[in-house]
């Protein structure tokens, strides 16, 4: 038993960031700026983007991404049910109508021969853009996805909120698909992501519609605040768009600047604690370790761990009782939008109208995966999760151990 609670996923944060932050907050200039601007470069050049665009949150880069690309009323977005709903919402927004996939039964990301079902489908809407959403860090098929999007001249959103840094057949995410349809890749970088500025985002894609992007981020307005206020700079501006307040300061930027250079390290700490997992959990009856398709290279944003209740002995929610009774922090990613009230009543959704999504949400459990981790921590979650699985087969974990969490 730990003497303390492994928290889920803590950040990161090196002496480095915190003398550039409290540099920048004595400079002259703590909003968006020329540090903002220098990591907008340095991300860029990281993913091999043509451009990219600081935000406050990934949420509001999926926003003015859909916005830039004048997606709208009349307009459909297809995306995936297993996703935070944040995703969904800003399609929702923008007043387009949201159209959920069901998930692949391997990497649980969206299916595109589903998607093409769903095309098949689908009426009263044009089909705007496809949102695939690189779950966990895996990438999704972005081929097929894109031989779909250019069939019917669909727009690519990433949700690469996880995908930080992943590559699909040897590209990073963020780089685009050389597809003959725009193609924007947004990224997400709150507390717990693999590079962190507290809150933020950045979108990344042709420079073109960036810069229309840019617009729609700071209130529609054709000058930002350094470009009015900075020496030669002037006060006039128009406003062209009823653009939006989503512009990252450079407070964030300042953190950002040094989470980028040391991300590459922080992925190889996390790759190797998920290859100790897969190790260990391999070969347990009841236990699924995440799928790693060739030809990826996987971000391990998170690692979710699949319980077989049937062969395990013990449901999902009970097995993260067991973790939290070890002190051993959890969590579960995600409930399925079509579960939440909201969209459930908006489109009349059933949990079986997307059945790999709901099953396979009812067996998740996301273990902590991190670069602060120790090799002690990871031996305790190990530990932890090997017990209860023994145990669980066993049937000698007490009563209450399976009672439904609430």
């Amino acid at each position: 038993m730990r003497d303390q609670f492994l928290p889920f996923l803590p950040p990161l944060i090196g002496e480095e960031e915190i003398a550039e932050v409290a540099g920048t907050l004595r400079s002259d200039w703590i909003t968006t700026g020329p540090k903002t601007k220098h990591f907008e470069l340095e991300f860029a050049e990281y993913v091999q983007a043509p451009a990219a665009l600081a935000l406050n949150s990934g949420t509001a880069a999926l926003h003015v991404a859909l916005a830039a690309l004048g997606i709208g009323p009349g307009d459909a977005v297809m995306t995936s049910p297993l996703t935070f709903c944040s995703g969904v919402h800003v399609i929702e927004q923008v007043g387009a109508r949201p159209v959920l996939v069901d998930i692949e039964e391997d990497t649980l990301n969206l299916n595109p021969e589903k998607v093409r079902d769903a095309v098949r489908e689908l009426k009263g809407a044009r089909l705007a853009a496809i949102m695939p959403v690189h779950l966990y860090g895996h990438p999704c098929d972005c081929d097929a996805l894109r031989d779909i999007a250019e069939e019917c001249g669909a727009a690519i959103i990433e949700d690469a909120a996880h995908a930080l840094p992943a590559h699909y057949r040897g590209r990073p995410i963020g780089a685009g698909w050389a597809a003959k349809v725009p193609v924007l890749t947004a990224f997400s970088f709150y507390a717990t992501k693999n590079l962190t500025t507290a809150e933020g985002g950045m979108l990344t894609g042709p420079e073109e519609i960036l810069e229309n992007a840019r617009i729609w981020s700071l209130h529609g307005m054709t000058r930002d605040a350094r470009k009015r206020y900075d020496a030669g700079g002037s006060w006039f501006y128009e406003v062209v768009c009823p653009g939006f307040k989503y512009n990252m300061t450079d407070v964030q930027a300042a953190l950002g600047l040094h989470q980028l250079r040391r991300l590459s390290g922080f992925r190889a700490r996390r790759a190797q604690i998920a290859a100790r997992y897969d190790e260990a959990f391999d070969s347990v009856a009841g236990l699924q370790i995440p799928a790693c398709r060739p030809a990826i290279s996987h971000a391990w944003h998170i690692y979710a761990l699949r319980v077989d209740p049937d062969r395990l002995g013990i449901a999902r929610d009970a097995f993260i009782r067991q973790l939290a009774a070890r002190r051993i922090g959890s969590s579960v990613h995600f409930i399925p939008v079509h579960l939440h009230p909201y969209y459930r009543d908006r489109y009349g959704y059933r949990p079986e109208d997307f059945p790999l999504a709901y099953r396979e949400y009812q067996r998740l459990v996301s273990l902590p995966i991190y670069p602060r981790m120790s090799d002690r921590d990871v031996s305790d979650v190990l530990d932890a999760v090997l017990e209860i699985a023994e145990r669980s087969s066993a049937g000698t974990l007490a009563a209450e151990a399976y009672a439904p969490m609430r």
